[in-house]
């Protein structure tokens, strides 16, 4: 989600309070780094997806790129560096850079078998790729909700299940109060699957299928000249939706930029393990940042 007009109303002063921290929340914060590349094409990160034990991962950014490397660690498993490599288009149907409109990649998720599925926003649709950087497979179907979603704040959340489900989640759910819907792609058909509850202002920017086959969703509430807070809630995904709503983690406003990717894993000692990405929205007063909890239940 691109937060140019946004951000230039912060500094005139114009949106909201910060938010506080929930102190007694089940994930805890291990590690977080500065990243950056020198490359005019790197920033704008909102999408994430990383390897089974930590190490690989693979970024979008909301101008239609990509990129993929490794998470450096040290030898507690804390985040030391990125080795990432170079920053590419991610192709159109005709085998070019995507055009204006199509090109506001949002939601990643990556299939078993390499399959990639990235959710966009503006001209709202999923596509399928065989592995990153390379010319798409198929569009899936455009589900008759997407049509009537709003530019820049549509399919903003992408998951793959165990099963090779996927589940998108709007940014804005509509009229305050109003819940999330969530939609689910299955036996080549989407559905409505779910509501998750909005009980503030949050908007949804991420979203991962654990190795507990548990939903995690990322949030993101902008404070103004306060920065962002980032919240994580987890559900329990059933045949009917989605049940048992429970918050892992709450910032404090300002604790971190703005954390839009989400991926989830399980680590060497057993625990779940959040790793965040944030968009800089290619500002110079904000920074692309990796961020890491560990969920100490």
């Amino acid at each position: 989600m691109r937060f140019r007009l946004a951000l230039t109303l912060a500094l005139l002063g114009l949106v909201g309070p910060a938010t506080r921290a929930e102190p007694t929340m089940p994930a805890r914060l291990v590690s977080a780094l500065t990243w950056s590349l020198p490359d005019p094409d790197f920033g704008g990160w909102s999408g994430l997806e990383v390897s089974d034990d930590g190490r690989e991962f693979t970024a979008i950014s909301d101008r239609g790129t990509i990129i993929s490397g490794t998470l450096e660690r040290d030898g507690a498993g804390r985040l030391a560096g990125v080795d990432a490599g170079p920053v590419v288009p991610i192709l159109h149907s005709d085998g070019g850079r995507l055009p204006r409109f199509y090109n506001d990649s949002e939601g990643l998720a990556i299939a078993p078998d390499g399959r990639v599925f990235i959710s966009f926003e503006a001209v709202h649709r999923v596509v399928e790729y065989p592995g990153p950087g390379v010319t798409p497979t198929r569009t899936l179907p455009i589900y008759a909700p997407f049509r009537k979603m709003r530019n820049n704040a549509s399919l903003e959340a992408l998951a793959i299940g165990p099963d090779g489900s996927l589940y998108t989640v709007p940014e804005v759910s509509g009229r305050a109060g109003r819940p999330f819907p969530v939609y689910r792609f299955a036996n080549g058909a989407w559905s409505h699957f779910a509501f998750i509850p909005r009980p503030d202002d949050f908007r949804i920017v991420g979203a991962d299928i654990g190795p507990d086959n548990r939903f995690y969703l990322l949030e993101r509430q902008f404070s103004g000249l306060f920065g962002f807070a980032t919240r994580v809630r987890r559900f329990d995904i059933t045949p009917t939706g989605l049940r048992f709503n429970e918050t892992l983690f709450q910032s404090a406003t300002g604790t971190h930029d703005n954390l839009e990717g989400l991926a989830v894993w399980r680590d060497a000692d057993g625990h779940i393990r959040l790793t965040m990405v944030s968009d800089d929205n290619f500002n110079f007063f904000q920074r692309t940042e990796i961020v890491e909890y560990v969920v100490t239940e």
